[in-house]
């Protein structure tokens, strides 16, 4: 294990971004964000959660897929070309790099999906514990461990370097060996830190302390997994549960797991792009076809997202859910409808049928 001081970790950002892409929560007009370091940007690793998760570093919000040029009769398909360049994503919540193990579920199972497979081998994730979680937050829940992000068995391999902010100081393990190959390269900067061990054990002690004390910790996913199908799609719950819901797509954009996207062609008046780019399962167009969409009702469209999460995921997934309690559907919400708001109701309702 090594350390370095808070006021070096620009220069430790510096020497990253030479040889690759740095990729951290940066505030920009009062908002953190995800976005591309260079010099002069304002890290903050001191907010607990970005607006977004790091999701976009893998699966960007939109993405050229390929380019259609025609010259005369002549017609040319030109691929876009898949990431070659190496990336760091610095300061990943465990929460967040779950969702990550998420995705990976999805995109690299067969047919992989070779943009993000790209993107998945380029990248360097370091994980950073949450140093003082906060009331939204119900990542236990789902077996998340907000102070340890390589201590949920889901999420091994995912994280390249475990991080830890302890008074004033930042404690880095190389978790695997795109996080060796990672420490290599900044070692000039860090200092040894075994003897620090009692330090980090004490924050990982004292964050989960705080977990244990959050008003959702405890929430009960009794009667919720991939059986529940027949029960859970079948209960009248849902037709009083999901009324205040505006269809805003709010939640989908915020939350770390969706996976839904659109494919669109764009005529940039010498050719076309084919693009995609993140949809919402909440609105009314999504998936719509010619014949119209299977989910004619805002009810159906509410009810399939929360299916989703919590019952259809884990039954193709070996029980893991598709949600991993980072509470921004929690703050984002402006009905405040989400996902323990939907367990609560079913907890209160006993899973009527």
């Amino acid at each position: 294990m090594y350390k370095i001081e808070k006021e070096n970790l620009e220069a430790l950002f510096r020497k990253i971004a030479e040889s690759q892409d740095l990729i951290l929560p940066i505030k920009k007009a009062g908002q953190t964000n995800f976005g591309l370091w260079n010099e002069g940007e304002e890290a903050d690793l001191e907010t607990l959660k970005t607006v977004k998760s790091g999701k976009d570093a893998f699966f960007p919000q939109s993405e050229t897929l390929y380019t259609c040029v025609r010259d005369g009769k002549k017609l040319t398909v030109e691929p876009e070309e898949l990431r070659s360049r190496p990336f760091v994503v610095f300061g990943m919540k465990a929460c967040d790099v779950k969702g990550v193990a998420v995705l990976d579920k999805v995109f690299l199972a067969d047919p992989v999906d070779t943009f993000y497979a790209a993107r998945r081998d380029h990248g360097t994730i370091v994980a950073l514990a949450c140093h003082e979680p906060e009331e939204s937050c119900f990542c236990k829940v789902f077996g998340t461990d907000a102070a340890d992000p390589e201590a949920d068995a889901d999420v091994k391999g995912i994280a390249d370097v475990a991080a830890w902010m302890v008074e004033g100081s930042l404690y880095w393990k190389a978790l695997t060996e795109k996080g060796e190959a990672l420490t290599e390269a900044v070692k000039e900067l860090l200092i040894p830190a075994d003897d620090d061990q009692v330090k980090v054990d004490a924050e990982k002690e004292a964050i989960r302390a705080i977990v244990e004390k959050l008003p959702y910790t405890h929430l009960s996913l009794e009667g919720w997994d991939g059986n529940a199908t027949d029960e859970k799609f079948n209960s009248p719950v849902w037709e009083t549960l999901y009324k205040p819901c505006l269809a805003c797509g709010t939640c989908t954009f915020v939350c770390p797991t969706c996976q839904c996207y659109d494919i669109k062609d764009y005529d940039t008046g010498h050719g076309v792009k084919r693009y995609r780019c993140w949809d919402s399962c909440m609105y009314s167009d999504f998936t719509m076809m010619a014949h119209g969409n299977n989910r004619t009702s805002q009810m159906q469209r509410f009810r399939q997202r929360f299916m989703h999460k919590l019952v259809y995921f884990p039954a193709n997934n070996d029980g893991m859910y598709s949600c991993v309690g980072c509470g921004r559907c929690v703050e984002k919400c402006p009905s405040s409808l989400n996902i323990v708001k939907v367990i609560k109701a079913f907890e209160k309702h006993g899973g009527e049928k």
